[in-house]
């Protein structure tokens, strides 16, 4: 036999003695699996790039959506009397991911309530669809707005009311109108109360446009626009520069025929005080939806209902 041959088989036997000798070793070690082993070493904490993104699994579609109920938003005051916020990320864009997935199938020509009844009007043009309250992104985002509200809403008594989704696109617009009834609308629980919308909340969802603001013509800014020309208020900008804007813009503005507009910005929101305290509407509270010069905008409104008690 050659030596080569010799060191061939000597490879063998000593491969063959190692086995032998691992595998019952192996047996007595605790229970577990190659994967649990795997885990135990350092991965990667980015992609991996390219051939191997290839194979990489798709998330489906239909993940369930989670709350994060740690989400937080920042609050500006812009009038006091009447009261009017302005809320700064106060809807996500996973929530507002899944809210248009929601709402897509469910838009129709937008109605007006006039008389107690719903109808179509040239006043506004845009389409609306209304959204599931057991939706898990819509109680995602009323119990944010319910813990805004704190004491403004009696638990047990008040409630959010159905939230609304609404869509402009190029020329659709929503004339001067308020969100407020000129007369209580009965309750659907078989009691004889009444109510009312306390406030409105409305957010922005998609962005994608120009014009398209919403303008409150007598509303007023806590101080007016300086007119000596210095730079008005900006609010917002350190939050604009963050997202790469070359040209920040005020988020709202002093308008050209009074009043006050607020430009659509995703995520973002306004809040504002429809009632006076005796339960009237509040006429300061009149709005308007500015006619959209081109693009897509969609916002969402969400209208608390204060009740009244059996009269």
């Amino acid at each position: 036999m050659t030596v080569t041959n010799l060191v061939k088989v000597a490879s063998i036997s000593a491969g063959t003695v190692l086995l032998a000798v691992a595998i019952p070793l192996l047996s007595k070690l605790p229970s577990t699996s190659l994967t649990s082993f795997i885990d135990e070493f350092p991965t990667q904490d980015y992609s991996f790039t390219a051939p191997l993104k290839l194979f990489r699994a798709k998330p489906p579609e239909d993940t369930p959506f989670i709350c994060d109920v740690l989400h937080t938003y920042k609050t500006e005051l812009v009038s006091v009397d009447p009261l009017i916020i302005y809320i700064h990320n106060l809807i996500s864009p996973s929530e507002i991911t899944s809210l248009l997935r929601t709402a897509e199938p469910l838009f129709a020509p937008s109605a007006v309530t006039k008389n107690g009844r719903q109808q179509k009007t040239s006043d506004r043009t845009s389409s609306s669809a209304g959204l599931p309250r057991n939706d898990p992104a819509v109680m995602c985002v009323l119990n944010r707005g319910r813990n805004f509200l704190g004491t403004m809403v009696r638990d047990g008594w008040d409630e959010m009311g159905p939230p609304q989704l609404v869509r402009y696109s190029t020329g659709q617009r929503f004339n001067v109108h308020h969100d407020w009834f000129d007369t209580s609308r009965w309750a659907t629980d078989g009691t004889s109360r009444t109510w009312n919308r306390l406030a409105s909340f409305f957010a922005i969802l998609q962005d994608n446009c120009t014009g398209g603001e919403t303008h409150f013509p007598y509303a007023k800014g806590i101080f007016p626009q300086s007119p000596w020309g210095e730079t008005p208020w900006r609010g917002g900008l350190e939050e604009q520069i963050q997202r790469g804007k070359e040209e920040p813009k005020p988020l709202w503005r002093e308008h050209e025929n009074g009043g006050l507009a607020f430009r659509p910005v995703a995520g973002n929101a306004i809040f504002w005080i429809n009632l006076h305290p005796n339960g009237t509407g509040d006429e300061r509270t009149n709005h308007a939806g500015l006619p959209l010069l081109d693009g897509l905008k969609t916002a969402m409104n969400i209208w608390p209902r204060q009740y009244y008690r059996d009269s």
